[in-house]
């Protein structure tokens, strides 16, 4: 980044701090922390040293620590919020061990989030305290504003509803009151190949208004709130709705210019006229106190934003969860620890210490769909709950709400399930836990990353002679395929791979001693 580049950029995070800053009157009466996990609340306050000082004195000192999140430039190894894992060989990958660990960290951790603030760039830069303002990451991967004008106006007018369109705004109907530099904006658009990879379908379209837009009296309507707005992949599969979430936790760490970056008095606008429904939809309550809107709750207006942020896409090239590059011989990623631990927090999700007689809490996941049930399901748990060192439930996570399903999610040892989205529930199992994804229906690598990304152990069905699917599977455009058909599992080999991952779910450094309790606590 260029000398000037970077004064813009200091002179546009000052406006915005100024901006923002509440009155010293204000601060006495409203000094409240977000609602973190404790060792995330250590982490904030160590990014924000003025709040931190307005703690009572004996508040600061319990919470003294040199703790870091790990995308800051002063943030030790040592001190970072957790180290990847790297016992794999590095040969034919990176020159040396530290680099295996580097890549990782910066592919797929905390590292990640430092280049995205490395990166941020004023597009639209503003003189005064009520201009306009505008910066992102490369390829308008992450941007935020303020003051920022969009015409919604043509939306009802358009004959299909709204989903993974880049054609939503036309020219001049994004504007704002600044200096807008057109040719670096412009070099940034090289990632257009999909609603979900960039903002550029729709920042191409930004204009400069010729007076401030608050005081243009174009706005229909004024949203004073901090508002994310989302282009979200999916809704009912919870594989991709999660690279939703995640990417949306993300961007509140590349947003933490404020102490306000994790408050839930923010607005969430999803980028489609479809009305939002979900069964993960109480996702959003971890990071909103709002109701969620979409384009159907403001179209038809010019609606002004003070505050907007358009966060992390789920579908960016070398992004995070979907398009995640992971250098092999490396796992543990503590962004996606703290993302988990953030959302059980948030959630209220309950967790229930082991009792004293330390079973293995096996959560079998029973299916209902069409493909790839367990035709043997019976024999196979059978075996199971003979043995006395298990702990076993089958579950069908559909006839649930999902945070019963967190709920037995968190408090269980081994996962077992097919392959199928339901799996990505491996991101809220206990550090030490294990996912057996009993068969990977010939898609190898997509719940193995995801738990090497999470840090937990991995086991799968290897012995193909010892699977016996009930055909080859018939793909609805076509064609054999396995992940269309059902399954038979030999027990023998079942009941092997199981011990397994119980030799491997004690033999981790996290894995709790038995305990008595009382009464439910959490474990951050």
């Amino acid at each position: 980044m260029s000398l000037v580049m970077m004064l813009q950029l200091l002179i546009l995070n000052a406006l915005l701090a100024l901006q923002l800053r509440p009155s010293l009157a204000e601060t006495k009466h409203t000094l409240t922390l977000p609602n973190l996990p404790t060792d995330h609340l250590i982490r904030y306050l160590n990014t924000f040293p003025k709040l931190k000082g307005q703690l009572p004195l004996n508040a600061t000192t319990r919470l003294e620590s040199r703790a870091c999140w790990g995308h800051e430039h002063n943030c030790s190894p040592e001190a970072r919020f957790q180290t990847p894992n790297c016992p794999g060989d590095h040969t034919g990958w990176v020159q040396s061990k530290e680099a295996q660990v580097q890549t990782f960290y910066y592919q797929a951790d905390f590292g990640y989030i430092q280049q995205q603030l490395d990166e941020l760039t004023p597009q639209c830069m503003p003189k005064y305290l009520t201009d306009s303002s505008l910066e992102c990451t490369r390829y308008l991967r992450f941007c935020r504003g303020r003051n920022l004008l969009i015409d919604l106006r043509d939306v009802p007018k358009r004959k299909e509803r709204i989903r993974y369109h880049m054609d939503v705004l036309k020219p001049g109907q994004l504007l704002g009151h600044c200096e807008l530099n057109r040719t670096r904006l412009n070099a940034e658009m090289d990632h257009i190949g999909s609603a979900l990879q960039s903002w550029g379908p729709e920042l191409r379209n930004f204009d400069v208004l010729p007076h401030p837009v608050l005081e243009s009296g174009a706005c229909d309507l004024v949203v004073n709130a901090p508002t994310f707005i989302m282009k979200i992949d999916a809704t009912y599969n919870m594989y991709h709705h999660f690279c939703d979430f995640f990417n949306l936790y993300a961007s509140l760490f590349v947003n933490q210019s404020h102490p306000a970056a994790f408050n839930t008095d923010v607005q969430i606008l999803i980028w489609e006229t479809y009305p939002y429904d979900s069964p993960f939809r109480d996702t959003f309550k971890a990071f909103s106190q709002r109701p969620v809107w979409t384009l159907s709750d403001v179209q038809g207006k010019r609606v002004c934003f003070r505050n907007v942020v358009l966060p992390l896409l789920p579908r960016m090239i070398f992004g995070l969860f979907y398009n995640t590059p992971i250098i092999q011989g490396c796992s543990n990623s503590g962004l996606f620890r703290a993302f988990s631990e953030f959302i059980l927090h948030r959630l209220q999700i309950p967790y229930q210490p082991p009792l004293a007689k330390r079973k293995l809490r096996i959560t079998y996941l029973s299916r209902r769909t069409k493909y790839r049930q367990v035709l043997n399901e019976a024999e196979l748990l059978a075996q199971l709950e003979d043995n006395e060192d298990y702990q076993v439930q089958r579950v069908s996570y559909e006839r649930l709400s999902f945070s019963d399903q967190l709920a037995i999610t968190r408090n269980s040892d081994i996962l077992i399930g097919m392959h199928g989205a339901g799996l990505t529930h491996l991101l809220f199992l206990p550090n030490w836990a294990c996912l057996f994804e009993l068969y990977n229906c010939e898609d190898p690598n997509c719940y193995k990353d995801l738990a090497r990304l999470r840090g937990v152990h991995y086991v799968t069905w290897e012995q193909t002679d010892l699977v016996y699917p009930q055909d080859e599977g018939h793909h609805p455009e076509g064609g054999a395929h396995a992940k269309f058909t059902n399954y038979r599992f030999d027990a023998q080999e079942f009941g092997r791979l199981v011990a397994q991952a119980a030799t491997e779910v004690r033999a981790h450094k996290d894995f709790p001693q038995a305990t008595t309790p009382t009464s439910q606590h959490d474990e951050f």
